[in-house]
């Protein structure tokens, strides 16, 4: 449908999917802050309403991703649902009780130049064709090979073994962002690659379904692998995403929405025999927004804003003193000699300690 009314409908379906894709980095975004990232911490996650309410905004808006592109073109409905991060932005802000920063501003528009001009380059040259069974097979396994190097390293948010992370968690906060940082935009990677993938492998699923595969129809374990491999890359996008998130929101989600099409550009291009648009300036287009996007995620790195850390609490009681002899005749002997007080009986009931409101 390419009538006005068609168009208009394709970009209302466009900015309700980029309204939910954001509210649902947000809610992801709240969840990593509030987790230690220590063991058992997928079950938690698991048992977290807000974390199936992230899953279905997550997955409405894909649905009304695919609508949008039932009602528009590509080069119109992928450019609006960039508009993630510029939604995401201020909402994560407001939750985080804090404001936007220019720097972060900034970042955000580098990134969505950069972003939309990668989008406006990318994307089938001849709809309609799909990996083959084998392609998708060596396609997964290439991908899952690069998502174990992405993910993997060193934990650079863990605590010691003896509780001095806990102590000096609002320290080293400041410390180690930048590993922090550095961590969560490798797991944003992966999670962008990995949604990707999935992506293609759900045009072969559905090429395959309808018969329409180049090569002939496909026997059905072939089809229900390649089902299976499409649902692990999408949850293991979705986790992966939200591990990213304890470095952040702006950068991490910036990443995840580059990735994601240069994933696909890159199967296109190598196995689909599609190119860029235009040509030779489709690839120098696409190298000047890959470096433009850098710089955006960057400055979303590097403004980003930090929330008041309160101060840890004590870890022990602070000794009691005792105040110096007294001049006046009528104070205890002992306080008058300077001898300490003798220790309290053990078998008189101690008062509970009142816990604090905050």
């Amino acid at each position: 449908m390419t009538t006005p009314d068609g168009l208009l409908l394709a970009v209302l379906l466009s900015l309700v999917s980029a309204a939910g894709y954001a509210l649902a980095a947000v809610a992801q975004s709240r969840l990593a802050s509030a987790s230690d990232g220590g063991r058992g911490a997928l079950r938690a996650l698991l048992a977290h309403g807000r974390w199936w309410w992230a899953v279905g905004l997550n997955a409405a808006g894909a649905l009304t991703h695919v609508a949008a592109l039932h009602y528009g073109p590509l080069t119109l409905v992928q450019p609006l649902g960039a508009l993630t991060l510029v939604a995401a932005l201020p909402l994560g802000a407001y939750c985080a009780r804090r404001r936007v920063t220019r720097t972060e501003w900034r970042g955000a528009l580098w990134t969505l130049a950069g972003l939309v001009g990668l989008i406006s380059v990318t994307g089938p040259a001849t709809p309609g064709d799909a990996l083959s069974p084998r392609e998708s097979v060596i396609v997964s396994a290439a991908t899952a090979l690069l998502i174990v190097v992405l993910a993997s390293g060193r934990r650079s948010g863990a605590g010691s073994r003896d509780g001095s992370s806990r102590r000096g968690r609002g320290v080293r906060q400041g410390r180690g962002r930048g590993r922090g940082f550095g961590r969560g935009l490798g797991h944003a990677t992966a999670s962008g690659v990995a949604s990707g993938v999935a992506s293609a492998l759900t045009q072969t699923l559905t090429a395959a379904v309808t018969r329409e595969l180049p090569g002939g129809a496909t026997a059905w374990w072939q089809t229900a692998l390649i089902a299976v491999l499409i649902s692990a890359f999408a949850v293991g996008g979705l986790l992966l995403s939200q591990t990213a998130y304890r470095g952040g929101l702006a950068a991490p989600l910036a990443v995840v929405n580059l990735s994601n099409p240069a994933a696909a550009a890159v199967i296109g291009v190598a196995l689909l025999g599609e190119t860029f648009r235009a040509g030779v300036w489709g690839w120098l287009i696409a190298a000047a927004a890959s470096v433009v996007a850098a710089r955006g995620v960057v400055l979303l790195t590097t403004g980003a804003g930090t929330a008041p850390v309160a101060p840890p609490p004590p870890s022990a009681a602070p000794p009691v003193t005792y105040p110096p002899a007294s001049p006046f005749p009528s104070a205890s002997p002992l306080l008058a000699s300077g001898q300490p007080l003798p220790p309290p009986r053990t078998d008189e009931a101690v008062p509970a300690a009142v816990p604090l409101p905050c």
